[in-house]
């Protein structure tokens, strides 16, 4: 018998406070994190989120400065983005909206080079943050997540990484898995360190999978949205949408998803499925419903949702 959560599981957002946030986004080769990174700051504008770092879980030359365009368009040019050091995909948007990003607004960060390592980063940014109070959203591959719980004590904490993630992480809402079973990108491409990373994380996990941004079309409002002008997102979406017959009614909003359910909560968009997820070596995945301590998204108001991130991808700069 399969058993889903009615209850509210208590996940940050839920009580309307501000959610302090790690994002950590693969942004390309895919666009949605471009979505994503929209809702982040539409939600910090609107006081629901307090972004503490944006991480790149790839390291093509030039993701860190695409992060750095993107903060620096929503007025938060002060935001902290790490990049990795250590062995990361380098995969590259095949739309090549990130050189355009990067041609035609300003940024500071100019390459990764300027940019910190990831995983120090990480350490730095959640040592200084309360006790169980920081929320981590994965967009992209788990490799950070994978090399932050094993890393270990340094100048910012004498906390191993395991240890430091028990200590001050929340939460971890991830774009990842299909679910109850299936393959998925952000899991397989990076297979040993996500079955690392969500097989060892010591706190709540929430999985928004393939399944459900599959069902959400979004930024086709934005591309019609004749008042906004001079935005690197609305560039992102109309340069991308057009190049692939599957996108003609809207991207699919994977990533957006989970920063929606990470500051807001699951209710009443979604029920949630507790259990836990396995992970082959060839990153399929699965589920244990006698497993503790995680959950899948199963959704309940699929339109609902899309309205919501097609108008918060339309949030400009305050």
């Amino acid at each position: 018998m399969v058993m889903v959560l009615l209850c509210p599981l208590a996940v940050p957002g839920q009580n309307k406070k501000t959610v302090p946030v790690i994002f950590d986004t693969d942004m390309g080769p895919d666009y949605d994190d471009v979505g994503a990174i929209t809702l982040l700051h539409a939600f910090a504008d609107k006081g629901e989120a307090k972004i503490l770092a944006t991480m790149a879980s790839t390291k093509y030359e030039g993701v860190a400065a695409v992060l750095s365009v993107l903060n620096t368009y929503f007025k938060r040019p002060e935001v902290p983005i790490g990049v990795p050091r250590g062995k990361a995909l380098t995969l590259k948007d095949f739309q090549h909206w990130t050189d355009t990003l990067i041609a035609r607004y300003p940024h500071k960060i100019k390459s990764n080079s300027d940019a910190p390592d990831a995983i120090a980063l990480y350490r730095e940014v959640l040592s200084r943050q309360p006790d169980n109070s920081v929320t981590i959203i994965t967009v992209g591959f788990l490799t950070n997540i994978a090399d932050l719980l094993k890393s270990p004590p340094d100048q910012y904490s004498p906390l191993n990484g395991l240890e430091l993630v028990r200590k001050k992480v929340s939460t971890l809402v991830s774009m990842a898995g299909k679910f109850p079973s299936g393959s998925e990108f952000n899991i397989e491409e990076d297979a040993a360190a996500s079955k690392y990373a969500l097989e060892n994380f010591p706190k709540p996990v929430i999985y928004s999978g393939f399944e459900i941004g599959a069902n959400i079309k979004s930024g086709l409002p934005l591309i019609a949205n004749g008042k906004i002008k001079n935005s690197p997102v609305k560039d992102v979406f109309r340069i991308s949408i057009p190049l692939a017959e599957e996108d003609k009614a809207g991207r699919m909003s994977w990533d957006q998803t989970a920063v929606h359910v990470a500051i807001r909560g699951h209710e009443p968009w979604y029920k949630l499925q507790p259990g836990k997820i396995i992970i082959a070596d060839n990153g399929h995945n699965a589920w244990d419903p006698d497993g503790k301590g995680q959950y899948y998204l199963i959704e309940q108001k699929p339109a609902e949702v899309g309205e919501i991130i097609n108008d918060m991808m339309m949030h400009q700069p305050r």
